[in-house]
């Protein structure tokens, strides 16, 4: 029998207990669900996930897209498995009901996605890329926009990606050189060469959206003469038909470590006349607009990686389970039968910190999920506020802790499985490839850390960093009322006094001293947050289960319950005491990376 996919009773823990979705019903906008709509959509979603992804995933592995010179070629069965995701209305599931989507709340529409992701990897990242393109332009575009654009993207006619990396500006976005160039017609001729376009091109769908960041003739330098365009692959007639092309080329695919299912595009614009481009918003007003989407591809990416994490877990607690080798070190018979290696203390410890990184991961995705949802639908503005606050503040940890730590999980389920984690003929060292990618895309982690500490912690005089405080010290005073937990508790509250010191000893040196040498070690810093976040979400975690086996539940779930505390009491004991290490470099604005001559490599 095949490993599960996922655990369905750790996402109903998740969903029904920690989060408690089934509160959503109450907001107008889902009053028509319940328990089993939603139950209802998740089972779709798997057995989508079990019926179209996961019979192919090698084989998406093993054939990367192709380029003749003229058109993208992949194998066919990927084009049936996301027509099957829109088929069964899961390819925007959050989306209303008037544009086809099941109007799920974000949270439950986030599980439908957890089973895709987990089986098809980046693959699924086609569908996931155009919703978040789509939502873009249903928040800044116009009326006629959403309609041209948005709505064929909803029902999967066409696709959509963000098309901002170029050849020499990478990640600085400061320096893109793609024009845009007024027209009699009242739209925009853009031309340039964009890089490591995700979906950037194929013929997957009817069309292709691409949201592109080009700037302006006569514009500002730099980020603030940054403007945000809708190209489309080809024009669309009145009647919404596909018209001429609009000069958007394919230069060459990348091939990649891993994530082979989804092409990675270099695009040239307007080699000749220029693509036609539709102003999204205002000029130079662009990066802002994109931020939109970014942050949604980041909690995306974060989502992502975590995913291929629980993933990779299930894998190897399934192979551990099953494969008998060796003794333990208290037997000396040497003809007694082996035992299954999970038997063994040092396959446990990488099965704990798997579950510790995975579920902490996922969970704290979750939780950005859910703050999305309170951001828009909450009952009161001063909730919605409130939500959208914590979220903006914790993007840059959603996107990097999960990336981080998610390979970190793959990696120990290689080395759980041994030789055969090292083969094709498993998935791990798949899932290990395929997670790689997150650190680096959608801003890499280093730069998630200067988003951290340079823009996010002091903007607003402090109001994110203080909303995120206080949001894990709610959770320590109530974790304090459990004699299973009081010890834990004051851990993280010590462990927030420590992230309290170096906050207000970094950003009185930014003031005072070289900001380049403050910022070295910033990734340390997000490190360090990202920790205590962390511990905070196993904390969570903790109270729901602690509270539960208080209620004397079944034998199996107070297995599961007791897996949960194990799991927080791992990350308190092997994870979190790090932040030390990291405090004392922070404190002392360490310059050994800073100081290390260029000439002395």
């Amino acid at each position: 029998m095949a490993a599960p996919i996922l655990n369905q009773r750790d996402l109903d823990f998740m969903l029904y207990e920690l989060f408690d979705v089934e509160a959503m019903i109450e907001r107008e906008r889902y009053a028509d669900h319940s328990r089993e709509t939603f139950n209802a959509a998740i089972e779709t979603s798997r057995t989508v996930a079990e019926k179209y992804f996961l019979p192919i995933r090698q084989k998406v592995d093993t054939n990367q897209p192709t380029f003749d010179g003229k058109n993208v070629h992949m194998i066919p069965e990927i084009k049936q498995a996301l027509d099957a995701v829109v088929a069964a209305g899961l390819g925007s599931p959050r989306a209303n009901y008037e544009l086809g989507g099941m109007q799920l709340p974000s949270l439950v529409a986030a599980v439908c996605d957890g089973w895709l992701s987990a089986a098809a990897s980046t693959t699924i990242g086609y569908i996931g890329l155009t919703n978040a393109n789509a939502n873009l332009i249903d928040a800044h575009g116009t009326e006629d926009q959403k309609r041209q654009w948005v709505e064929p993207m909803r029902s999967g006619r066409f696709a959509g990606t963000m098309a901002m990396s170029e050849p020499a500006a990478g990640s600085s976005l400061a320096d893109i050189t793609t024009t845009a160039v007024a027209s009699d017609d009242g739209n925009y001729r853009v031309s340039g060469n964009k890089i490591w376009i995700s979906g950037g091109d194929h013929e997957l769908n009817e069309n292709i959206v691409h949201l592109v960041l080009a700037r302006i003739k006569g514009a500002p330098k730099g980020v603030k003469g940054i403007s945000l365009f809708i190209v489309p692959k080809f024009l669309v007639n009145d009647d919404g038909s596909i018209g001429q092309s609009n000069e958007v080329a394919l230069a060459g695919l990348f091939h990649k470590m891993g994530g082979r299912g989804q092409t990675s595009c270099a695009l040239n614009f307007g080699e000749q006349e220029g693509s036609v481009g539709y102003l999204v918003g205002e000029e130079n007003r662009g990066l802002s607009y994109m931020f939109h989407m970014m942050n949604e591809a980041r909690i995306m990416v974060g989502s992502g990686a975590a995913l291929m994490a629980l993933a990779g877990y299930q894998y190897s607690l399934d192979y551990a389970k099953e494969r008998p080798q060796g003794r333990l070190p208290s037997n000396k018979d040497p003809l007694s039968p082996p035992v299954n290696i999970i038997e063994h203390a040092d396959v446990r410890r990488m099965l704990l910190a798997q579950k510790a990184y995975a579920e902490g991961a996922y969970a704290l995705c979750l939780l950005g999920t859910k703050l999305n949802d309170d951001e828009h639908t909450a009952p009161t503005e001063e909730e919605r506020k409130q939500a959208h606050l914590l979220l903006d503040f914790l993007t840059p940890i959603i996107k990097s802790w999960p990336s981080e730590y998610g390979p970190k999980a793959n990696y120990m389920a290689i080395q759980v499985l041994g030789g055969s984690g090292y083969v094709n003929e498993h998935p791990v060292e798949m899932m290990y490839r395929d997670n790689r990618l997150n650190p680096i895309h959608e801003g890499t982690t280093g730069i998630q850390s200067l988003d951290l500490l340079a823009r996010k912690v002091p903007h607003n005089g402090l109001a994110g960093y203080m909303a995120c405080l206080a949001a894990i010290e709610s959770t320590i005073a109530e974790a304090k009322q459990s004699t299973k937990l009081n010890q834990y508790a004051e851990e993280l509250e010590a462990a927030v006094a420590t992230l309290k010191q170096v906050t207000e000893f970094l950003l009185g040196s930014m003031l005072e001293k070289n900001i380049d040498l403050v910022l070295a070690n910033s990734v340390k810093y997000l490190d360090l947050f990202g920790n205590v976040v962390i511990a905070w979400i196993w904390l969570m975690q903790g109270v729901v289960a602690a509270r539960a086996i208080e209620q004397g539940p079944h034998a199996d779930d107070e297995n599961f319950y007791n897996g949960k505390l194990q799991a927080m009491r791992y990350f308190f004991n092997y994870e979190l005491p790090d932040i030390n290490t990291w405090a004392k470099l922070l404190l002392t604005l360490d310059d050994t990376c800073y100081a290390m001559d260029k000439s002395w490599y």
